[in-house]
């Protein structure tokens, strides 16, 4: 008998669009997976709302697939994720990319150990060197485009608490960036250590670009899983 294959859900991190999955999508269809990317309503070129916002699109992702799904999520999305996934029954499993794992009660602030902010209003500005910081082993024609496609991103979802943490009920995987100038690999270590299953890829912050083939091979491996 067959298993059914999952749909991958695709969610971005902080300042990223959808389109910044394309050449992982394709990788992926090319293994036969079919996959959906989520817009963040947090993330611009017009963002509004917070976590709860960012959680319910995901959610809503989740539930309009009618067979298994298998959600991956990078960096900031991983916040979101957690909080919107949990609950979710066609939820097989949360891949955790380079991205941060929250409990309950918990935002990025606090696991960055930083205090919250006096006012969690305007937008949280990218660093001064996207290209170092998140595309450094990126083919040059890549990191352009997706430096080009960067887009404004709201401070308020990184100040809300998770109210939910799926990863105490779905099963996890947390795939950490070894040469990541974006989240320190020491806290990749300790979000990690949270989740039983733990894979490891040796690119900077950003593999879905400067890896694709081999990051859709490793997501087949952890589907199959």
């Amino acid at each position: 008998m067959s298993v059914e294959r999952p749909t991958f859900v695709l969610v971005p991190g902080a300042w990223h669009l959808p389109s910044t999955w394309d050449l992982l999508r394709g990788e992926l269809d090319a293994l036969g997976y079919a996959s959906r990317a989520v817009k963040l309503p947090t993330t611009g070129p017009d963002p509004r709302g917070g976590l709860r916002e960012d959680a319910a699109a995901i959610r809503s992702a989740v539930e309009a697939l009618s067979g298994p799904v298998v959600v991956v999520a990078h960096s900031y999305g991983g916040i979101p994720a957690t909080e919107g996934v949990a609950g979710l029954p066609g939820a097989r499993r949360l891949v955790y990319l380079a991205a941060y794992v929250p409990d309950v009660g918990e935002s990025m602030h606090t696991l960055h150990g930083v205090p919250d902010p006096d006012s969690a209003d305007g937008l949280f500005p990218i660093g001064s060197d996207p290209r170092a910081q998140l595309y450094a082993d990126v083919p040059k024609d890549v990191a352009d485009l997706a430096i080009s496609r960067l887009v404004d991103q709201l401070l308020k979802p990184w100040v809300d608490r998770v109210t939910r943490a799926a990863w105490h009920t779905v099963p996890a995987t947390y795939i950490l960036t070894e040469r990541d100038a974006s989240l320190p690999v020491d806290l990749q270590e300790q979000m990690a250590a949270r989740i039983k299953d733990v894979r490891r890829i040796a690119t900077s912050h950003s593999p879905f670009l400067s890896r694709p083939a081999e990051l859709a091979g490793l997501l087949d491996e952890i589907a199959r899983g």
